[in-house]
């Protein structure tokens, strides 16, 4: 055997070792080792890893999520949003300067130069809604589906674990100064 193969075999072997010793199985195939020429020059023990996963512990199933659920789940809130948000708009008076517009998925909120301009938009390639807050910066919600019913459920924020509703709860109240109830609108509530 010349010297060259002997290193590679040893190089191979040490790296199955080591794959072996790790957290994850490896499979072990005999190949053979191809020139640029595609001559068979010798065979090896090359490794396959395999990489074991933990279950599914991810409890928003986004990938999952079917898209027409999803186009049927994120048009009821972006319409449940921007009715509600035309009541508001309408009904406080230092807000009369403001503007709701809704159009291919995108629900934009003006609410002047004081209080900024909030962007609500669905995300179909991602199943998520997007929003820019003039008050918390962006944001990416995915859709977290009821047990009993996929078409229910909420929009959850996995890094701060805040829903859609529950922020902008927060934030629009201290703008229109009373009480809102973007918690009652379709999937505000966590189920």
């Amino acid at each position: 055997m010349s010297l060259i193969l002997r290193r590679k075999t040893k190089l191979i072997a040490s790296a199955i070792a080591q794959f072996r010793s790790a957290q994850y199985s490896v499979r072990v195939s005999h190949l053979p080792v191809r020139c640029l020429d595609q001559q068979i020059v010798h065979s090896a023990c090359l490794p396959h890893r395999t990489y074991c996963t933990p279950p599914r512990t991810d409890p928003l199933g986004s990938a999952l999520l079917d898209l027409v659920v999803y186009e049927a789940v994120c048009s009821d809130t972006l319409e449940g949003l921007c009715e509600y948000f035309d009541d508001l708009v309408e009904s406080t008076p230092h807000l009369k300067s403001a503007d709701v517009n809704y159009s291919d998925g995108v629900l934009t909120v003006n609410l002047g130069n004081t209080h900024g301009t909030y962007v609500i938009n669905r995300q179909s390639p991602n199943r998520q809604i997007w929003l820019s807050s003039p008050t918390s910066g962006p944001k990416r919600y995915d859709f977290v589906p009821s047990n009993k019913d996929a078409s229910e459920g909420y929009w959850l924020y996995k890094h701060d674990g805040i829903t859609l509703h529950e922020l902008l709860q927060k934030e629009i109240r201290l703008i229109v100064k009373r009480e809102v109830e973007f918690l009652n609108l379709p999937n505000g509530r966590r189920t």
